[in-house]
C-alpha cells in the first residue's frame, strides 16, 4: 500500500470527523441566530466545503464558500466552545463589510490586520456570552489603545491610521496574532483559483443551500451589498434594543453602505457653456467644401465655424469653510484638488474669472484669479485665515454684491467647502450652489432644499 493512500478505517475516521466539523458550524450559525435575529440571512449563506490542510489550514470564505478545515474546527471546539461560535460570527463581519472585495494595490499584510481588528472590535462590543473566546480578553487593551486613536473603528480607518504610523511587518504580525481567526488567502485568488480551490475541496460535506459551483465576485457582492443594507435597516427600525452594543457594528454598516462619490464628475457638473476658438467638424458638410474647392481652386463653397459649443468653466466661486474645525492640511489639499479638475483642457478656459473666499463667522480673505499663472501663485502661497465659528450667509451676501456690481456675467457655480454645521441663506441666490461637506462620520448634515449636497470623507479629497 502507498504510504499516502488512506485505508478504510482512514476515510471512515475523516467522515467523521467532518460530520462532527460540520454540526459544530451549524451549531455556532443557530447559537448566533438566536442571539443576533438580525444577522439571519448573513448568517445563513455560505455554502460549507470541507478543505484539507493544503488548502485550508484554519477557516476562510470568498463571500460564497466557507472552507473549512475538519481537524481545526474539533480542535477549537475541544479548546473552548466559545471559539468556533466567536470565529464564525467575525467570518460574517468580513463578508458584512465586504472585506474582501478590496483594491489590488492595498498591503495585504496591513488590510489583514485592520480587517481583523475591525470586526473582533464589533464582536467585543455586541457583548454576547456566547462568543467570549480567551482571544477577546486578550485584544482588550490593544483595542482601547486604538480606539483612543481611531475614534471609528472601520477597516478603513484602522488601514490608514496603520500606514500613516508607519508599522512593520513584524509588528504588524504580532499584533494579527491576537485578532486572528481565518485566513484571507482567498480574498486575493483570481476566479479561476478561487473555483480550483472549491473543485479540491472534499465534495462530502455539507454545501448548504447555494450553487455548488459558486458565483461570481460581482454576483457576491452585490448579494453582501444587498444584506448589509437590510441588516442597516433591521437595526434602525426593528432591532433598536441592541442600543450601544451595536454601535460599531453601525458605525461599519454606514461606511459599507454609503454612497461613493467622483468630486471630479461633480465639479464639471457646474460647467457653463461657453465659446472656444476651435473648428467644429460637425457644423458643415465636407462634401460642399471639397467640392467648392475642386471647383472654385481657392474658394470653398462653406466655411468652417471658427468656434464650437463646449462645457468650460469660466465663472466660478469657491468657498472656504476655516472655522477651527477644519484643518488647514486639509484645505489646500481641497484647493489643489479643485485646481486639477479646473485646469483640465475639458473644463477650463484660459481666461477666468476664479473668486476665492476664506470665511469663518465673516470673511477672512477674498482673491481673484483670472489665469493659470495667478492660480499657481496663489496654491503657493496660499494661508489658512481666520479659525473662528461658522456662518455661511457672509459668502452668499458678498457674492450676492459682486453679481450686482457686475463682476460676474454669468456666474453658474459656487461650492462651498466646509466640514460643519453653519447658518444658511434664507432664499436661494440666483446662481447653482453646492455644500461639499467633509465628514468622517458617516453623518448626513442637512442643507436647505436649493442646495446641492455632496459629503465625502478625506481620503476622498
Amino acid at each position: 500500500m502507498h504510504e499516502n493512500e488512506k485505508t478504510p478505517i482512514d476515510e471512515e475516521r475523516a467522515e467523521k470527523m467532518d460530520k462532527l466539523a460540520l454540526d459544530i458550524l451549524k451549531l455556532s450559525r443557530n447559537t448566533l441566530l438566536t442571539k443576533l435575529r438580525f444577522l439571519d440571512a448573513a448568517l445563513s449563506r455560505f455554502v460549507y466545503v470541507r478543505s484539507d490542510e493544503e488548502d485550508t489550514k484554519t477557516l476562510q470564505t470568498d463571500g460564497h464558500f466557507l472552507f473549512y478545515n475538519p481537524r481545526h474546527v474539533l480542535d477549537r471546539f475541544k479548546y473552548e466552545k466559545e471559539g468556533p461560535v466567536r470565529d464564525y460570527l467575525h467570518i460574517v463581519l468580513h463578508c458584512i463589510y465586504r472585506h474582501m472585495f478590496v483594491a489590488p494595490n492595498v498591503d495585504r499584510h496591513l488590510w489583514d490586520l485592520a480587517c481583523d481588528i475591525a470586526v473582533e472590535a464589533t464582536v467585543s462590543q455586541l457583548g454576547l456570552y456566547c462568543t467570549s473566546a480567551l482571544r477577546g480578553q486578550k485584544q482588550k487593551a490593544e483595542l482601547d489603545a486604538l480606539q483612543k486613536k481611531v475614534k471609528l473603528m472601520t477597516a478603513e480607518k484602522i488601514y490608514r491610521y496603520l500606514l500613516d504610523t508607519g508599522i512593520t511587518p513584524v509588528k504588524s504580525a504580532t499584533m494579527r496574532a491576537s485578532f486572528y481567526a481565518d485566513e484571507h488567502e482567498v480574498w486575493f485568488m483570481p476566479a479561476e483559483k478561487r473555483m480550483a480551490l472549491a473543485g479540491r475541496a472534499g465534495g462530502e460535506g455539507e454545501r448548504g443551500d447555494g450553487d455548488e459551483e459558486g458565483a461570481s465576485y460581482d454576483a457576491v457582492s452585490q448579494d453582501w451589498a444587498e444584506i448589509a443594507e437590510k441588516i442597516e435597516q433591521d437595526l434602525e427600525t426593528f432591532s433598536r434594543n441592541q442600543g450601544e452594543n451595536a454601535g460599531n457594528l453601525m458605525q461599519n454598516l454606514k461606511e459599507v453602505n454609503r454612497e461613493r462619490y467622483d468630486y471630479t464628475a461633480f465639479l464639471r457638473k457646474f460647467a457653463v457653456r461657453g465659446e472656444v476658438m476651435k473648428i467644429d467638424p460637425d457644423e458643415f458638410d465636407y462634401i460642399f467644401y471639397s467640392y467648392g474647392l475642386q471647383l472654385y481652386k481657392n474658394m470653398p463653397l462653406v466655411e468652417p465655424l471658427e468656434y464650437r459649443e463646449v462645457n468650460r468653466i469660466r465663472e466660478f466661486v469657491v468657498a472656504i469653510d476655516t472655522s477651527g474645525s477644519v484643518s488647514g492640511e486639509l484645505v489646500q489639499t481641497f484647493i489643489r484638488k479643485t485646481y486639477n479638475v479646473l485646469k483640465s483642457t475639458e473644463s477650463f478656459f484660459s481666461k477666468i474669472n476664479l473668486h476665492i473666499i476664506q470665511c469663518d463667522a465673516e470673511i477672512q480673505e477674498h482673491v481673484k484669479i483670472t489665469n493659470q499663472e495667478e492660480f499657481d501663485k496663489y496654491l503657493n502661497s496660499m494661508k489658512i485665515r481666520g479659525l473662528g465659528g461658522t456662518d455661511f450667509r457672509p459668502v452668499f451676501r458678498l457674492v450676492d454684491d459682486l453679481v450686482k456690481n457686475h463682476e460676474f456675467t454669468h456666474l453658474k457655480g459656487l461650492i462651498y467647502f466646509t466640514d460643519g454645521y453653519g447658518d444658511f441663506p434664507e432664499r436661494k441666490p440666483q446662481y447653482e450652489s453646492a455644500f461639499v461637506f467633509i465628514d468622517d462620520e458617516y453623518n448626513n448634515p442637512e442643507v436647505p432644499p436649493w442646495a446641492i449636497k455632496l459629503v465625502l470623507q478625506k481620503n476622498e479629497i
